[in-house]
């Protein structure tokens, strides 16, 4: 199972500024900001205030991603902690490194990050997203610098980071290469990318898409494409071919029992992996 972030939505319009006035800079505390600093009205700020209760309510429609989210929160501060040094029992462990989400959808991994220390940037390609996203940290006070833009857009923009977060994203996008190599651009030389992603098995086929969409419910039908899953091989060859390298590998399983993900050395379904560059 898979528990993709929101599909990007058509962007609503936004209200001009008064004549002579130039436009509020956005703060956390003001969410009336668009995520490109574009004032927009009281009846959109409502509109994404819903949408912001819905991908944050653990028990509505994004409920898997809510389960799914602690097994991926420890996996990314232990990783993030051993690759710098870092003391994971301190309060703000993540504190001086700059980190990127890509594909950050409602924000569930960008403020947790963002609490936990790290100047986080929060990038979409889906604008409602990004609105919806900057609504939440406003609420909550939380200052992120969240983007309606994509991989390569920033790269292009020379934009670096120590942390890059790459989930669930892969295996939705047109180009392996070209997306992976925007990220390795943006990577600093002692940085490293954290990825999750699904295998290309049979058991992922049967319960990724097949239970996961059809039987359980737990996903819209047609949110995967299985040909588009992509083997931990095949994964360590688009890294190599960007001069990185994988140095940790690890499955994610579900205890329907318990009702919970942990880690495990099973791959056949879900899995995460840590790339840094190679020296």
């Amino acid at each position: 199972m898979n528990p993709k972030r929101e599909p990007p939505a058509s962007s609503p319009a936004s209200a001009k500024a008064p004549s002579g006035k130039r436009p509020r800079p956005k703060t956390p505390q003001d969410p009336s900001q668009g995520p490109q600093g574009v004032t927009v009205d009281a009846g959109e700020i409502a509109r994404f205030s819903a949408m912001a209760a819905e991908w944050w309510d653990p028990r509505g429609k994004f409920r898997p991603l809510h389960k799914f989210n602690p097994v991926r929160l420890g996996y990314i501060r232990s990783q993030v902690c051993a690759h710098f040094g870092l003391d994971e029992s301190a309060r703000q462990p993540l504190k001086g490194l700059r980190l990127l989400d890509i594909g950050c959808g409602g924000g569930l991994l960008s403020e947790p990050m963002t609490r936990l220390g790290a100047e986080v940037v929060g990038a979409d390609a889906g604008e409602a997203n990004i609105k919806t996203a900057s609504v939440h940290a406003a609420e909550q006070d939380l200052a992120i610098d969240y983007r309606a833009t994509t991989a390569e857009a920033l790269a292009e923009a020379g934009e670096k980071f120590d942390v890059i977060l790459n989930m669930e994203v892969i295996e939705h996008v047109a180009d392996v290469d070209a997306f992976l190599a925007a990220c390795a651009a943006m990577l600093k030389p002692e940085g490293m990318m954290i990825c999750a992603t699904l295998n290309r098995t049979l058991k992922a086929l049967g319960l990724a898409v097949i239970g996961a969409e059809y039987v359980l419910g737990w996903l819209p039908r047609g949110t995967h494409d299985w040909r588009k899953f992509i083997t931990p091989q095949e994964f360590e060859r688009h890294l190599q071919r960007q001069k990185l390298k994988v140095n940790h590998l690890t499955g994610v399983s579900y205890n329907p029992l318990q009702d919970r993900w942990f880690l495990s050395g099973d791959r056949d379904v879900n899995y995460m992996l840590v790339a840094v560059p190679v020296r």
